[in-house]
Order: C-alpha cells, then sequence, then structure tokens
C-alpha cells in the first residue's frame, strides 16, 4: 500500500520521463541501437514503471496516472520483444567501405579456392601453347589466336590509341554489360552444386595462361603487362569474387553435412550474395572505364612504365579495400545474424523471446 500518494508521484515521475524519453527516442529512429549501459538503464526503468503501475492498480483516485503509466509499460514492452524484422536505412557509402569487404573476408575461403582454380587454369592453357603451340587455336578467345604477339603490337603502338576512335564509351558499356553477365552467369552456375562455377573459372585461366604466355615467349612482356595491369587488377579480382558467389551458393546447396533445411541455408547466404555480385558490378564499371580509356593507348603516346605503375597502385588499393576496409566494425555482428537466419540443434532450445536492440 502506498501511504503518501501524492509523495509517490513525485518521486517516480522523473524516472517514468526518462523512460518516454528513451521510448520517444526508439520510436522516432527504427533502426537505432543502444548501448549496454543505456540498454541496461532502459530495461531497468521499465521494470521500475511496471512495478509502480501494480502498486496504482489500487487506487482510483488517480485514473489518468494509471493510464498514462500502462501506456508507457506497453510501450516498452513492445520495445523489448519486437519481432518484427527491422528495415535497414539505405546507406551506400557504408554498405560499399564496410558490408561489402566484410562479406568479402566472410568467405576468404572460397575465393581462395577461385584463386587455387583460375591458377590451375593458367597453367593448364601456359602448359598447352609451349608443348603444342596448335593448341592456340582452341584456348585462346577474343581472336588473339589469328595474330601473332608482334603483329598485335605493332597494329597497336601505330595506331597510337585511335583504333577506337569516336567508339570509347559504346566499347566501355559493352565491357561493364558483357563483363557484368559472365560474373552472374559465374554466380548462377553455383546452382549445379559448383560444378560450372568451377568450369567457367578454370577456362578463364586458360585463356590468361595461354595468351600470357604466348606474349612472355615473344619477348612482349612489357607490353602484356601495361596492356593487362590498369584493368586487369581490377576486371580478374571481379571475376574470382563472382566465383566466390557461385561456390558460396553451392556451398548452402549442398550443406556440407548441416541438418539445416535448405531453405534456411539459402536464405542465410542471400544477402551475402547480394552483396558480393553488387561489389562485382562496381569493380566491372571501374575496368570498363579504364579499359575503354587508358588501357588502350600504348607507347610512344603512353610509357608502358606509366600504365604499369597505375595498375600496381589500383591493385594495392584495392587490396587494401578488401583486407583492411570496415575492419573496425567486428564481423561478428554479421556473423551472429548469419548464424540467427540459421537453426541449430543449440539455438532451436532457446526461448523465440527477441531480445532488445543492442550493440557493443
Amino acid at each position: 500500500m502506498i501511504i503518501d500518494l501524492q509523495r509517490f508521484v513525485a518521486v517516480e515521475r522523473p524516472h517514468w520521463s526518462d523512460l518516454e524519453k528513451m521510448l520517444a527516442h526508439l520510436e522516432a529512429e527504427p533502426n537505432a541501437t543502444l548501448p549496454l549501459d543505456k540498454l541496461t538503464r532502459f530495461h531497468e526503468l521499465y521494470e521500475r514503471a511496471s512495478a509502480d503501475l501494480a502498486k496504482l492498480t489500487t487506487f482510483s483516485s488517480e485514473p489518468e496516472t494509471r493510464r498514462y503509466l500502462e501506456n508507457l509499460v506497453s510501450r516498452a514492452y513492445g520495445e523489448i520483444h519486437e519481432t518484427r524484422e527491422r528495415r535497414t536505412r539505405l546507406a551506400p557509402m557504408k554498405w560499399f567501405f564496410q558490408t561489402l569487404p566484410q562479406t568479402f573476408r566472410r568467405h576468404i575461403r572460397a575465393f581462395q579456392l577461385t584463386v587455387a582454380i583460375t591458377i590451375a587454369g593458367c597453367a593448364f592453357g601456359g602448359a598447352s601453347l609451349m608443348f603444342d603451340p596448335e593448341s592456340r587455336h582452341a584456348t585462346m578467345a577474343f581472336g588473339h589466336d589469328q595474330l601473332t604477339p608482334e603483329e598485335r603490337v605493332r597494329q597497336e603502338e601505330e595506331s597510337k590509341g585511335e583504333r577506337l576512335s569516336g567508339q570509347k564509351t559504346s566499347f566501355s558499356a559493352y565491357l561493364m554489360t558483357h563483363n557484368t553477365r559472365v560474373s552472374i552467369f559465374t554466380l548462377a552456375l553455383g546452382m549445379t552444386w559448383g560444378v560450372g562455377t568451377i568450369i567457367s573459372l578454370f577456362y578463364n585461366g586458360v585463356i590468361m595462361g595461354s595468351i600470357s604466355v604466348d606474349y612472355i615467349q615473344a619477348g612482349q612482356t612489357k607490353f602484356l603487362l601495361g596492356w593487362l595491369l590498369p584493368h586487369g587488377v581490377i576486371e580478374i579480382p571481379a571475376i574470382l569474387i563472382a566465383g566466390q558467389a557461385g561456390l558460396v551458393l553451392a556451398g548452402a546447396l549442398i550443406g556440407w553435412g548441416k541438418r539445416t533445411p535448405l531453405t534456411a541455408r539459402l536464405r542465410a547466404v542471400s544477402r551475402d550474395l547480394a552483396t558480393l555480385i553488387f561489389g562485382v558490378a562496381i569493380l566491372l564499371v571501374w575496368a570498363g572505364f579504364v579499359e575503354a580509356f587508358f588501357s588502350q593507348y600504348h607507347a610512344p603516346v603512353l610509357p608502358y612504365e606509366v600504365k604499369i605503375a597505375f595498375g600496381l597502385v589500383e591493385l594495392g588499393l584495392l587490396w587494401v579495400f578488401l583486407a583492411k576496409s570496415g575492419s573496425s566494425h567486428p564481423d561478428s555482428v554479421a556473423a551472429t545474424r548469419e548464424s540467427a537466419a540459421i537453426p541449430t540443434e543449440n539455438n532451436q532450445r532457446r526461448s523465440a523471446e527477441t531480445p532488445l536492440r543492442e550493440t557493443k
């Protein structure tokens, strides 16, 4: 029983006001998160308001105060036990500099496998050309088997970058769309339990290996590096990331002994697949611009040393971006989300009650 009702309300009202302010903030910012100390404070205020409401139920003389507290407690209860999926606010810069590299690193083993498969293809293509020069008609694409490296270098240097005069914009658009289609197809081939993705990566490696060996044997290594590095250091990793996404999809389909349903496994990787393939598209847009407006210029118009240096700088920046960007925001948050999406034998025993939003 409350002996002095007016004093009770006067003492407790500041706590109710604090709870109301926190609720107003959470309701105005649906995607807001609370640090641990504020989260603890919020829960204490909620329990205190609930206890105060129980004490006031016997006093008919304070119906307005009781209704106020009922509303306050119900709103706090709704925030704590909310089960609706939080809507994500569009933040392209955060997605690019945090979500994309974090997703890439979370599936780094799949990327390492794509690199190994491509290197194996390069070795096969290079060895085929060395031991059987006539195999160039089968291992080379894009008409490279029709010209010797010396003839190609002479044509490129004599054109002085004007071979695509007036067509650079359309050529750039073609490269972007074509390479993006190839990347999406490589991802989609993951539906073949990864077999199609592996074949696509290996075949791309065969083409790169045979062409590279052809130019190196002809003594055109500097031209090869100046021609490929500016756009290749972005384009090739983009294709590899597409293959990475395909292998992630294949892994979800296979399951590797997991007892979780197929739909749950696919749902768990769906966001990561979308993130990776959108990142690939962005990389390929840049590669298309560089290949059309920079890579086509050769010596004497543009020294090969400049082009090689430009490509190495791009490669270094890409490595820093994928390996370091977003590292101050631990991947554990995303990993927790992923594990929560897939029910396991342990978390199936947990309570279905959803906890309040929290960030550490």
